[in-house]
């Protein structure tokens, strides 16, 4: 595993799901690890959960708290960005306000973040977006659009924030507690679904995802790039 040692490593997002598998990897990895939520509960959990972290609230939307954290705090040397809320459906039956959230949720609460982000100099910044950005979905339009979104603001970024480097991890459909709410059967039935129609053949697991996450942080060379982890879900 590659190392992180005495390295500050904050995860927006990090109290569940994929956030907490890279809060979980860099802690392995020797790193400094805050993670971040705008829930307490939940981060008491994860923090319960990962041992020797520490943890900060956050809410992606506030964009003056947000300000404030960064300034108060010292410059991190890699920044992931996970959190989001985004409601789904077909464009015409979508409500726009939910349409909005989704948008102000993923986009710009990132956007939020990596503006007033204080990152050392030959840190790195990480956003996850979704696969969606390149294979649209006729029932999730707004979310492929997000994520389009999401990773042309990290390639854009990388170029403004140099020499920081700013990466994207595309993810396909990973196995986290998003889906908890559908019933066990359902949920069963859909991912032996979509796994049997994937190159891969399996569904991810948040891990898979925390391992790219890894590989852009550790890798000094690697900037401007998106990094699909979505079992060949593109080209399937």
């Amino acid at each position: 595993m590659p190392s992180l040692t005495n390295q500050r490593v904050l995860v927006v997002g990090g109290s569940s799901g994929i956030g907490f598998a890279v809060a979980q990897s860099a802690v392995l990895a020797g790193a400094e690890v805050t993670i971040a939520s705008r829930s307490p509960d939940k981060l008491a959990a994860a923090r319960q959960s990962l041992g020797n972290v520490s943890s900060a609230i956050i809410d992606t939307a506030d964009e003056i708290a947000i300000e404030a954290f960064f300034r108060e705090s010292d410059p991190w040397d890699h920044i992931v960005i996970s959190a989001a809320q985004t409601p789904s459906g077909p464009v015409r039956k979508l409500p726009l306000d939910d349409a909005k959230t989704a948008m102000e949720s993923k986009f710009w609460g990132a956007y939020r973040i990596a503006r007033a982000a204080r990152i050392s100099e030959r840190g790195s910044l990480t956003l996850i977006s979704g696969f969606l950005s390149e294979r649209p979905s006729a029932s999730s339009v707004l979310q492929g659009a997000i994520n389009a979104a999401l990773e042309s603001l990290g390639r854009g970024l990388a170029l403004e924030l140099s020499p920081i480097r700013v990466n994207s991890v595309s993810p396909g459909l990973i196995d986290t507690p998003l889906w908890s709410k559908m019933e066990d059967d359902s949920r069963k039935s859909m991912f032996e679904r979509v796994a049997a129609s994937l190159p891969a053949k399996t569904i991810g697991q948040p891990g898979d995802v925390a391992n790219a996450v890894l590989f852009l942080m550790t890798t000094p060379f690697a900037t401007g790039s998106n990094v699909r982890v979505d079992g060949g879900g593109v080209i399937g």
